[in-house]
């Protein structure tokens, strides 16, 4: 028996070889037609939450005009307004990670998609002329926490379908294209802010309505349906794994049942032969019924709870830097000439919006396809310690000369900063958990650490105002330094995962436990 288990292990490997080896002559970053559209199927996600970060910022501004046009608004509410959607998306990480793995990602992929569209529907629909002004902004927050959660099914559910997909030698490339949507999402966030204020500019401006800003955050808002609509037949129809089938083609077609091979559960779940087995229906039953406890069994030991603690500590430090830094642009904006503080309502709005394309462009951008052009020769070890190390002294040069840096060395500084977020730990953290962990478990460990990262992103968003006022700028940024020297430092729990195969890992160690 162990002999013909091994010889069947010896044909899959080599199918699965002879796949990962395929296209070698080309650059990693040189894609294939369907590698292109795998990456618009699984980017919209990142596109959405991104487009969602940067317009809530307007956005919030905006209501403020339409619902407080005479006072100021609540800051309670208008902090719980902005971390709504993180607060969402740690529950859709944690659910449809663990769901992913449990159910299969044809069964749930597509699910966190209609939910950003129902969210975003129901979002728009805020009915602010019947509604009290607290009373919309509280109905506009639910939502926005149930658009979280399709945000956040977004993370686990499109870095294990490209991560199943690609080959080990482009699955950090592909990856990281993915997670480049986030800066589009940003910019393109921006733009359509600037496009929908300067088609209101004669009615808001030149007429004085400035309620008829009400129809500007709703335009904003309802565009990102367009991307969603666009991808959602293609995610609800999206089969199995390309790089399961090559390998069930080339060489495992003579096994017949694959169900107890170790992607059975996903055969189970994805190939229409299982569906119509007399004795499938149980054993796949039995799978997702034990899967909570192969969770527990799987990471109860050390060399893989460490993997986890590393994923999940570097992106929850991480994330406390970015999103402080990247939701409270206010200083940034003042720096360059954009805070919008003098002039009109709609004055106001427009030079913030084009304060904020201007950030965006300079560094935000630039620095995921440097990521997408060098991860494979770098490895990502390496790019999330060079990241965490330059972040934590570009910040440390902001918070020791806050108050005397000139104009022209902050823009550069900041930029510079915003260029190694991307090209370090931002991008990082997310490729690390879809790439360290076997396919069984790489859902639920991804959803995990992305669930720890927006954690921080959420004590950042409610904490760094108060913290500014009682201990002012430079100490806050001396904070975020700390951060990112522990992220380096946790670091080193982390292998380095370029050309590395976690299915092949898991089938060693199951075989060293016999």
């Amino acid at each position: 028996m162990s002999g013909q288990a091994g010889g069947k292990e010896t044909r899959q490997r080599t199918a699965l070889e002879e796949y990962e080896q395929s296209g070698d002559g080309r650059p990693p970053f040189i894609l294939t037609y369907t590698e292109v559209k795998l990456l618009g199927i699984a980017g919209v996600g990142f596109f959405l939450d991104a487009y969602d970060l940067f317009i809530i910022n307007p956005v919030s501004t905006m209501l403020q005009y339409r619902l407080y046009p005479n006072g100021t608004m609540p800051a309670n509410l208008q902090g719980l307004l902005k971390a709504s959607a993180n607060i969402g998306s740690v529950i859709g990480q944690f659910l449809f990670g663990y769901c992913a793995d449990a159910f299969g990602r044809k069964a749930i992929y597509g699910k966190e998609l209609m939910l950003i569209i129902l969210a975003t529907i129901l979002c728009i629909s805020t009915p602010t002329g019947t509604l009290s002004p607290n009373g919309s902004l509280i109905y506009l927050t639910m939502f926005r926490i149930l658009l979280g959660v399709g945000v956040g099914g977004d993370y686990p559910m499109s870095a294990s379908v490209t991560s199943d997909r690609a080959t080990i030698r482009k699955r950090g490339t592909m990856l990281a294209y993915i997670f480049a949507n986030q800066g589009w999402g940003s910019f393109v966030g921006a733009l359509m802010t600037i496009i929908v204020l300067a088609c209101y500019k004669h009615v808001m401006n030149d007429e004085g309505e400035t309620s008829k800003v009400d129809g500007v955050w709703r335009i904003v808002v309802g565009l990102s349906l367009i991307p969603a609509f666009g991808t959602l037949y293609q995610r609800l129809t999206l089969p199995e794994s390309t790089r399961f089938k090559k390998s069930q083609e080339a060489e495992l077609i003579e096994q017949g049942d694959l169900k107890k091979e170790k992607m059975g559960v996903e055969v189970g779940v994805h190939t229409a032969e299982s569906e119509s087995s007399v004795d499938e229906g149980p054993s796949v039953h039995a799978a997702k019924k034990t899967h909570f406890l192969e969770v527990i069994k799987y990471f109860s030991e050390w060399r893989h709870l460490k993997i986890l603690i590393g994923t999940c500590s570097c992106w929850f430090l991480l994330d406390v830097a970015f999103y402080g830094i990247n939701l409270n642009t206010n200083v940034v904006l003042a720096e360059i000439g954009f805070a919008g503080k003098t002039g009109t309502p709609w004055e106001k709005l427009f030079k913030v919006a084009t304060g904020n394309i201007i950030i965006t462009a300079l560094g935000f951008v630039p620095g995921y396809y440097v990521t997408v052009l060098t991860i494979e020769k770098l490895g990502r070890k390496t790019i999330q310690l060079m990241g965490f190390l330059m972040e934590a002294l570009f910040l440390g040069i902001l918070a020791g000369k806050f108050y005397t840096l000139s104009t022209v060395a902050f823009i550069v500084n900041f930029t510079l900063l915003q260029f190694f977020f991307n090209f370090g730990a931002n991008a990082t953290t997310y490729c690390y958990p879809a790439e360290v962990f076997p396919t069984r478990y790489r859902a639920f460990a991804h959803g995990m650490s992305a669930a720890c990262g927006k954690t921080g992103a959420i004590i950042s968003a409610l904490v760094f105002n108060s913290l500014t006022d009682s201990i002012g700028t430079p100490a806050v940024l001396w904070i975020f330094v700390g951060c990112s020297i522990l992220g380096a430092a946790f670091t080193f729990l982390l292998p380095e995962v370029a050309g590395r195969d976690p299915d092949a890992i898991l089938a060693q160690e199951q075989r060293e436990q016999q």
